[in-house]
């Protein structure tokens, strides 16, 4: 990797160019749709490379949705701020309508035009007049025009908070928690995961660099692009300590400490690995007994935060 730094620009010269987040997934596009969510046409397949992490999320929203439908309530209201290409409003969509809810008011907001228009194609399918999808531009930074406790379900997942500058990241937590009447999802990278580009798999990426010093990230793409966009990692600490002050009843638990360390890859490892049935439980124990548990939280992929008001 050292030899492979070299190649990269002066990041003076990188800064001049355009550069952000938002210019990183528009040029991801559908790539992006591809790496973090597996076949999209399946919502409930949950056969992405980070398939045990989304089931986790999947597991807990769930059971609030199912939670919210035996306290009789029939209209739901959920914010996915940082939608992406709109799987996870799509999902808890159609999981919705299926548990019986009757009126269902979605909203989701991405800096990136690109994944915006990807999540209208994703959503595009979801034809009920007991929903409304409302899809807008935005930057969380800039606040949300929502009133106070406006949302029955708050999703923030993945790598939106990576994204924001570290100034922002305690008025961006205080204003997900006003908006939030009842439960709050927020998952982010961790300081001790393995390496990623968040836009697409390191397969597709010459060489790539993570700028702790000053939260930034430079990577040159096999097809010759170059990208930078602002990357913070995360602990569990720093992430209890921006949501505490303003949502009560915050758990937090790592996701993937091991699954993804010890999956099987088809370019390296011999069909003779295939695991096997006991050998995905025990990956599961695994991570039941050590998510949570402070030497190894801050080595899962991402850790979720889930807060209740």
């Amino acid at each position: 990797m050292t030899a492979q730094l070299k190649q990269f620009r002066p990041l003076n010269r990188l800064l001049s160019a355009p550069t952000g987040a938002a210019h990183a997934y528009d040029v991801a596009g559908h790539d992006y749709l591809a790496y973090a969510d597996g076949d999209a046409a399946q919502p409930f397949s949950f056969n992405s490379r980070y398939c045990f992490a989304d089931l986790e999320i999947w597991r807990r929203l769930d059971a609030t949705l199912q939670r919210l439908a035996t306290e009789n309530h029939r209209s739901l209201r959920l914010l996915d701020a940082g939608c992406g290409p709109g799987t996870w409003l799509r999902r808890t969509i159609l999981r919705a309508r299926e548990l019986g809810f009757t009126s269902i008011e979605a909203h989701g907001i991405d800096i990136s035009p690109a994944m915006l228009a990807l999540a209208r194609e994703t959503t595009e399918s979801v034809d009920d007049p007991a929903v409304t999808i409302c899809l807008a531009e935005g930057d969380l930074t800039e606040g949300l025009k929502f009133e106070n406790n406006a949302f029955d379900i708050t999703l923030c997942l993945y790598g939106v908070f990576n994204h924001l500058p570290a100034s922002s990241h305690d008025r961006v937590a205080a204003e997900l928690s006003r908006v939030t009447g009842g439960t709050l999802f927020v998952t982010m990278r961790t300081v001790g995961s393995l390496p990623t580009i968040y836009v697409d798999g390191l397969d597709h990426a010459r060489s790539f660099h993570q700028h702790n010093d000053i939260d930034w990230m430079e990577v040159d793409m096999m097809d010759g692009r170059h990208i930078g966009f602002p990357s913070h990692l995360f602990t569990a600490d720093e992430l209890c300590a921006l949501f505490q002050p303003h949502i009560r009843g915050t758990a937090v638990l790592g996701l993937d400490v091991f699954h993804s360390r010890f999956a099987t890859n088809a370019h390296w490892n011999p069909p003779s690995l295939e695991a096997d049935e006991a050998f995905e439980d025990d990956l599961v124990e695994l991570e039941q007994r050590y998510g949570c548990a402070p030497r190894f939280i801050n080595r899962a992929a991402h850790i979720l935060l889930i807060g209740e008001q």
